[in-house]
């Protein structure tokens, strides 16, 4: 597991996500991940949140806003792909050994990005200010905001 600096600067601090023994089973052993593979894991989940929803920081604002609210503008597909990379990240805290209530509570999230969403204009709005991947990661344990 990815492994940082403790606020003193001294301890290292472990992540919050553990890895679900038994996840995979290889020759009746069970499969636990290599640092490394949790390593890319993470910064494959925090880039994916981050471009979807901090990517891009508006001027004269102190706020950011991602993929998500502009690919949803497209008419039809516009929030089944943003649905699709959300379901992504919650597949990913899976594989990283969620609980099933993390997991629970990340689809909740997603369900209610994808129904507000639907909504022109308004769910445009919602998505800018929900920001349901970073709160994905947050329920994971993971700070969005880490390299």
């Amino acid at each position: 597991m990815t492994r940082s600096m403790g606020a003193n600067g001294d301890a290292p601090q472990r992540e919050n996500v553990r890895v679900r023994a038994g996840a995979r089973e290889t020759a009746g052993e069970p499969f636990t991940f290599a640092a490394t593979d949790a390593e890319q894991r993470l910064r494959r989940l925090r880039f994916v949140a981050r471009l979807m929803d901090n990517s891009i920081e508006i001027p004269g604002l102190k706020s950011k806003v991602g993929l998500d609210p502009i690919i949803g503008l497209i008419p039809g597909v516009g929030d089944a792909i943003t649905t699709a990379v959300s379901l992504y990240i919650v597949y990913e805290g899976y594989k990283l050994g969620a609980t099933q209530a993390q997991v629970a509570r990340m689809l909740g999230n997603v369900v209610v990005d994808a129904i507000i969403g639907t909504v022109p204009v308004l769910g445009d709005l919602f998505d800018f200010a929900f920001k349901a991947n970073q709160r994905n990661l947050k329920i994971l344990g993971i700070d969005p905001n880490s390299p």
